[in-house]
């Protein structure tokens, strides 16, 4: 039984995904006759917090290793996001050059600290995976390969680091240990600064069918309503929140010390907050309800693709993604049903989806074999994705989106 953020015993499943090896760890072409491990990946919710976590079988100093392969600059529309909420910042918190510090937990290749070094402010990343630290120091951000919480913080504030702003963005779900992470933010955190996180939404991922953004390095599902107790613990205060349409549907809270938070929190916090109680966030059933939908979309698209199969189409994925990862490990998807991947990444072509051992290549490949389907697996990019990939309707050629449900469009 996985003990929850109180310590006591979960024994409520929320999602059970069988067995799947890790999203991220892709494979060489010699890996291939090698045993690949497999682990439960099972969700539980807390009766009592409502925190909804994986059991955590595989360990974070193992998935964030030193050839993590996913690196956020290789997504135009992320890309966008970033700039976005950089521009956003800087005005709301009256970033300065040279004298204010913006520090990111989680900073991956620099894809967003660059924004905020272009404007003269000082910049600092923590980032555990060594080869897309290496990426970020490349192009000129200070990095810190390390992982974020009470050690780390401590180690911040004897050099003298704490920012005027803390960035934790896909992060937070992240961290194995939610109480070490969060107590690492009230001591980094400069006492009038501000920290602001992003993360799926449970709620839009229920509603949405969003089962595939479930994976081993993703060890906590959060609503706001989960959420503000776990920061209330460590004197920290949830302010303001956004909803975001990242990943299906996010959330931005924005964080303070509970001291300085004399307002109150927004209107915003509030309407949420009753708004993730209507839905039943906090009743039980709202959880138990889930596993059915997510049959669902595993059957409607087993069903297109052994039709598909039989008519001898061609069909092919895009997106090595690790979402799509989860989705075609337990629905069962090998390379008879699809039979590559598309991925704009170089640090994934060349190499296999885990467990269904579907081969990543370059865009180039779909022009040279003309498919008659590509599924789309990232599918909160659909749009940049079909963009992308317009010149396929001169042959008739077809996307199709999974989730929430089943289209070919």
């Amino acid at each position: 039984m996985k003990c929850r953020f109180d310590n006591l015993p979960l024994t409520e499943v929320f999602l059970d995904l069988g067995f799947t090896p890790p999203a991220n760890s892709f494979l060489t072409e010699q890996q291939l006759n090698e045993p690949e491990i497999y682990y439960p990946l099972r969700l539980y919710v807390s009766d009592r917090t409502f925190l909804v976590q994986v059991d955590e079988y595989y360990k974070a100093r193992e998935i964030f290793s030193e050839q993590y392969a996913y690196f956020s600059s290789y997504s135009s529309s992320w890309l966008q996001h970033a700039r976005s909420y950089a521009d956003m910042a800087v005005e709301r918190f009256a970033l300065k050059q040279k004298d204010s510090l913006v520090i990111e937990v989680g900073s991956n290749d620099g894809y967003l600290l660059q924004y905020f070094a272009d404007r003269g402010i000082q910049v600092l990343g923590i980032e555990p995976s060594a080869n897309v630290a290496a990426s970020a120091q490349n192009r000129g951000i200070r990095t810190r390969v390390e992982f974020f919480g009470l050690e780390a913080a401590a180690a911040l504030r004897r050099a003298d680091l704490q920012p005027d702003l803390l960035i934790g963005n896909n992060v937070l779900a992240h961290v194995p240990n939610i109480n070490d992470f969060v107590a690492g933010v009230k001591r980094t955190l400069k006492a009038s600064g501000t920290a602001t996180f992003e993360f799926p939404h449970l709620l839009r991922l229920v509603e949405g069918n969003e089962f595939d953004t479930i994976y081993h390095e993703h060890f906590w599902y959060f609503s706001l309503t989960a959420l503000i107790p776990v920061f209330h613990k460590h004197q920290l205060a949830i302010f303001d929140v956004e909803e975001i349409p990242t990943h299906g549907g996010s959330l931005r809270i924005y964080v303070k010390h509970e001291q300085n938070a004399t307002d109150g929190p927004s209107p915003a916090v509030m309407d949420l907050v009753a708004r993730e109680e209507s839905a039943g966030i906090r009743d039980i059933d709202y959880y138990r309800r889930f596993q059915t939908k997510v049959d669902r979309v595993k059957c409607n698209l087993l069903g297109f693709l052994v039709e598909q199969k039989s008519l001898g189409k061609h069909v092919v994925g895009y997106g090595a993604a690790a979402k799509g990862n989860t989705l075609l490990n337990y629905c069962g998807i090998k390379q008879d049903m699809v039979e590559f991947v598309v991925d704009l990444s170089p640090h994934k072509q060349g190499k296999y989806l885990p467990g269904s051992h579907i081969p990543v290549v370059a865009e180039a490949r779909i022009r040279e074999s003309r498919p008659d389907y590509v599924v789309i697996l990232p599918w909160n990019i659909r749009e940049e994705i079909m963009n992308q990939l317009a010149y396929v309707r001169k042959w008739g050629a077809k996307f199709v989106v999974p989730i929430p449900e089943l289209q070919v469009v």
